[in-house]
């Protein structure tokens, strides 16, 4: 599998107490490497799939160290390169439940690996089974992913981390095998509040919003209110509840959720029970701190 998109350098405070916005606040402050394919990398070679990360990193000391740490845990880094500001950074704010309060993120610059992916793209693509895409890179990024993609005849699955540029370009989700997203993620692409929908509620607009949009498959996750989906090739669609878990920290499940999701889908599994396989990979990583679940998951068949 081929993962395309960025690292991040992620900042967490967590609070001990009732979090207050406008008060000083108790907690614990942790730094760790992130973002949203680094986390997909991880959680692929822990359910026992290979992984090829596209990707930079800072030419320093701790974007030698994430490459290494990915290297040992079994992802291929050989196109994760290094560049000036090739590392983004994500400072989020939890509150006493685990749950994210507030974030404010920094990007990397791009233009590296766009200049990277224009010289070695074709080869790099040519050697895939599937792409799993953060189109939150730059347009000029993910077009030629896609362009690439479609020549080679690859199917694409695709990840958002802002929206920006799927609001600017929703004509590229005409061309993946899957698009995942949150709840709040499909509101701003259908141009409307999902926030308080209920299940049944938020199929229909997944139903309605996707077929308006041309997209062949789609997910929404829903936080403790589980998942819906919809399969416009096949007519398959439906809904899967959450798991009843103790929650520590919210961030990277819906990376895990993805990950494990896109893990069935390329062993042919239909979307109803990759939908479940991505169900338990992102309830296993609520239950931790970090963005991935820990090690030992296995592949599951």
């Amino acid at each position: 599998m081929l993962v395309v998109g960025a690292v991040f350098v992620d900042v967490k405070g967590f609070a001990r107490e009732n979090y207050m916005p406008l008060e000083r606040n108790v907690g614990d402050v942790q730094l760790a490497a992130g973002g949203v394919c680094r986390n997909v990398a991880e959680n692929l070679v822990k359910l026992g799939r290979e992984a090829r990360f596209v990707s930079m990193v800072d030419d320093n000391a701790m974007g030698r160290e994430v490459r290494e740490n990915l290297a040992a845990l079994g992802v291929n880094v050989e196109h994760v390169i290094a560049a000036p500001k090739g590392m983004g950074m994500w400072l989020a704010i939890l509150d006493e439940h685990g749950n994210l309060a507030g974030s404010i993120s920094r990007q990397p610059d791009f233009s590296t690996l766009e200049a990277y992916l224009k010289e070695n793209g074709d080869a790099i693509m040519a050697t895939a089974d599937g792409v799993a895409l953060e189109f939150d890179m730059n347009a000029e990024i993910s077009k030629r992913v896609m362009a690439l993609a479609k020549k080679h005849k690859k199917p694409v699955y695709s990840i958002v981390g802002n929206m920006g540029v799927i609001l600017q370009h929703p004509e590229f989700l005409h061309d993946v095998t899957c698009f995942i997203c949150n709840e709040m993620e499909a509101g701003r692409l259908f141009r409307e509040d999902l926030t308080q929908l209920a299940p049944e509620a938020m199929l229909e607009a997944l139903k309605r919003g996707s077929a308006v949009a041309g997209i062949p498959a789609m997910v929404i996750t829903m936080g403790p209110q589980g998942a819906v989906y919809v399969d416009n090739v096949t007519g398959e669609f439906g809904y899967c509840p959450p798991m009843d878990v103790p929650v520590v920290d919210t961030t990277g499940a819906g990376d895990a959720f993805f990950s494990a999701a896109v893990a069935a889908l390329m062993s042919g599994a239909p979307l109803s029970q990759a939908v479940q396989e991505g169900t338990r990979l992102a309830a296993q990583t609520l239950q931790v701190e970090g963005s991935c679940a820990k090690e030992g998951l296995g592949k599951r068949d």
